[in-house]
């Protein structure tokens, strides 16, 4: 009889769905895959975990599709582990046949104004992982005691750090915000959130059904302008255009909040169209915000926001940026600093023209941030093919995988969590919950979860 074939070893960087995802598609090839996922925090799941608002736990059920594939044979967990810190690139290729880096887009894109680092200036990204209880955000503050705040983005990132400032905190007292969080919105003194676009109705990024929650918070008016939904004639054609699946009932529901009106003692939602960000002003902290205005140019679907002379002051002592997330380069990888990804063909990480045999790229490192959570499964199965299109080349020789990676991470005193250390931690935080009637209470520091997951548990 022939003997067993050897393990084909393959390294998946990111335990977020692009992540899971890949692993999936591997493990279901019918080929001797073990997949050893890297995840530099203690716990699983990306921005599943720690980027879908707390008030949308459905969002959330994709965890049971990563749970599943957990447990698949073949699949190993290594959390608390960080490539190009921990273990570099270069030795992770002399463990694994290939190396998947699904990490992530970890950071925003800036505005690029003056002003911009000026406190009371943030971004969307540290806002959300703060309410979402991740360790890198833990110690951000954030002064709610000012009264006016505005959102650059007219995303669904936008939609919800608007919705979790406008909510009353009553209703975020069963979800699985954190703690901190939520005391910090429970003194909230803002009363007036602007939701700023560059370009006009016809062109905002939310989905219709996020759009309409904003329009139903309690104790909150959500209002546009009449005069800025008017439309040009390359907007109409956008919008009635077959393809366009928010568009239509976006502009039914900005119609329907102008002609609303605002109610004293009422928290207020403003959108604004046409309007670009040229300055924060504020003498040690944000007190206004510098707009140019746009007028849009162009053919249906290719419209820009083109600047006008004409420009307006709105006094605001907060700013959140939401205009879009960026990949950070990894050190020994090829990085494209315009797109903020990591240059690929068909998931093939590139040099130039050349292919990095053994190194692979999914999610939104490898297309920029874009899609919902499902898409990534497409886009990882892509990926997916072209590593085991390229088996012949990659597994020219036998590998150890992460038996070799454990010696190595152990001198250099790293503590190395594995999923049943995960299940620990996820069974402490749902004990936390129990008593405030919350699905969990999280752990928002990594060295709360190493203690209640030690290195030697099964």
């Amino acid at each position: 009889m022939e003997s067993a074939a050897p393990a084909i070893h393959v390294a998946i960087v990111g335990a977020g769905p692009s992540g899971f995802y890949a692993a999936e598609a591997l493990l279901r090839s019918g080929l001797p895959v073990r997949v050893d996922m890297i995840e530099r925090l203690p716990t699983p799941f990306g921005l599943v975990r720690s980027g879908v608002a707390p008030d949308h736990p459905k969002l959330k059920e994709a965890i049971l599709v990563y749970e599943r594939i957990a447990r698949a044979p073949g699949f190993n967990f290594l959390g608390n582990v960080s490539v190009g810190r921990d273990v570099s690139v270069a030795e992770l290729r002399s463990t694994h046949h290939a190396v998947v880096f699904a990490c992530g887009a970890e950071t925003d894109r800036q505005m690029d104004i003056p002003g911009e680092d000026l406190p009371g200036s943030y971004t969307a990204t540290e806002f959300v992982g703060w309410f979402n209880g991740h360790p890198d955000y833990r110690d951000r503050t954030f002064d709610l005691s000012r009264e006016s705040v505005a959102i650059i983005g007219q995303g669904n990132v936008a939609a919800d750090v608007c919705r979790i400032l406008a909510k009353p905190v009553t209703e975020l007292r069963t979800t699985d915000i954190a703690e901190h969080a939520l005391d910090a919105l429970a003194e909230s003194r803002v009363k007036e959130i602007h939701v700023i676009g560059r370009r006009g109705p016809a062109q905002a990024k939310f989905t219709t059904k996020e759009l309409r929650e904003l329009g139903e918070i309690a104790d909150c008016a959500t209002l546009v302008d009449p005069g800025e939904l008017v439309l040009n004639a390359e907007s109409e054609t956008e919008l009635a255009h077959r393809s366009n699946i928010s568009g239509p009932g976006n502009l039914s529901l900005f119609r329907a909040f102008a002609s609303r009106k605002a109610q004293l003692g009422r928290r207020t939602i403003w959108f604004r169209f046409h309007l670009s960000p040229a300055a924060l002003i504020g003498d040690g902290h944000v007190e206004k915000i510098i707009l140019t205005c746009n007028r849009l140019v162009g053919a249906p679907f290719a419209q820009v926001a083109q600047p006008t002379e004409e420009q307006i002051e709105l006094s605001c002592g907060l700013v959140f940026r939401s205009i879009g997330y960026r990949g950070v380069p990894i050190p020994g990888l090829p990085f494209d600093e315009s797109r903020g990804t990591v240059p690929h063909a068909s998931g093939r990480v590139v040099d130039g023209a050349k292919a990095l045999e053994g190194f692979y790229v999914t999610g939104w490192l490898k297309r920029g941030p874009t899609g919902i959570i499902g898409t990534n499964r497409a886009d990882s199965v892509e990926t997916v093919q072209s590593l085991l299109a390229e088996l012949p080349k990659i597994c020219d020789r036998e590998k150890p995988g992460a038996e070799a990676l454990r010696p190595l991470l152990e001198r250099r005193g790293i503590q190395l969590l594995h999923y049943q250390n995960w299940a620990m931690i996820d069974s402490a935080e749902i004990d936390r919950g129990k008593p405030k009637g919350k699905p969990r209470e999280k752990f928002t520091r990594v060295d709360e979860m190493l203690a209640v997951s030690p290195d030697n548990a099964p």
